[in-house]
């Protein structure tokens, strides 16, 4: 089993058992992430040392490959100072350095090979952390807006009873009521308080007032031709009845034929 096989299995232990727990969605999303970046340091710890030790087979085998050069550097120094026995061994020792060297190189590159996937494996696990970072974020306005949206209703439900409009209808019939105290208050101190025979005179002079204005609205709209002119007297238009002032006076005035013959 990998290390992040182990650690996949541990994690997804905690997180099923956070889930069956879980009430507050919010808390829960945050302590996933908060265990996975824990669970990331600890692979990067685990990578670390894998790298560490691929470097060391790494440094291994280059060293073996160098110590077999050097003896057969020796081997041919050997033979040139006519020393074929002394050549004989450093070829031997040469090609025991070239084995060790060849099957570290094996192991390296297969550790190499295992290190390479490891480091792809930490880059995933960060982008899937940082992927599950910004899906947290979504996930939180999501049930912001769910519990916004189930207070509303909750709200609007509460109001649509029928309890709330009787409490608004009593509250209506009590304003309404108040107002009507208010007026009646008014016009009882307007009736009952302060100088009788002045009161009456003030509503005459008003009716009065009232009149005259209405004396002057019907003479406007008689002058616009809204209304006809008001009929002529009685006694010119018939040219009966008592005569004028001055029609008695010129009579008066006239001398009688009779009385002065």
């Amino acid at each position: 089993m990998s290390i992040f096989d182990r650690i996949a299995r541990l994690f997804r232990a905690n997180v099923n058992d956070m889930i069956s727990q879980a009430e507050q969605p919010e808390k829960m999303l945050n302590q996933i992430i908060i265990d996975m970046r824990s669970q990331l340091v600890k692979a990067k710890q685990q990578v670390a040392a894998a790298i560490a030790d691929e470097k060391r087979l790494q440094d291994q085998t280059a060293a073996e490959l160098r110590e077999a050069e050097e003896w057969e550097h020796r081997a041919m120094l050997a033979v040139k100072e006519n020393r074929d026995d002394l050549a004989k061994q450093a070829l031997m020792r040469r090609g025991e350095h070239v084995s060790r060297g060849q099957q570290m190189q094996l192991t390296w590159e297969a550790h190499k090979q295992e290190t390479d996937r490891l480091k792809d494996s930490l880059r995933g696990l960060n982008d899937n952390i940082e992927e599950a970072t910004r899906k947290k974020n979504l996930l939180l306005a999501k049930q912001r807006r769910a519990e916004a949206q189930k207070r509303i209703s909750e709200t609007m439900s509460s109001i649509s009873e029928k309890s709330a409009f009787e409490a608004f209808a009593r509250m209506e019939e009590k304003i309404d009521q108040n107002e009507r105290q208010v007026r009646a208050h008014a016009e009882i101190e307007g009736e009952f308080t302060g100088d009788r025979l002045a009161h009456d005179f003030k509503q005459l002079e008003q009716s009065a007032g009232n009149a005259g204005a209405d004396a002057q609205l019907l003479a406007l709209k008689q002058k616009m031709g809204l209304l006809p002119a008001p009929a002529p007297d009685n006694a010119k238009q018939l040219g009966t009845g008592t005569p004028d002032v001055e029609e008695i006076t010129e009579a008066e005035e006239i001398p009688d034929e009779k009385t002065s013959s």
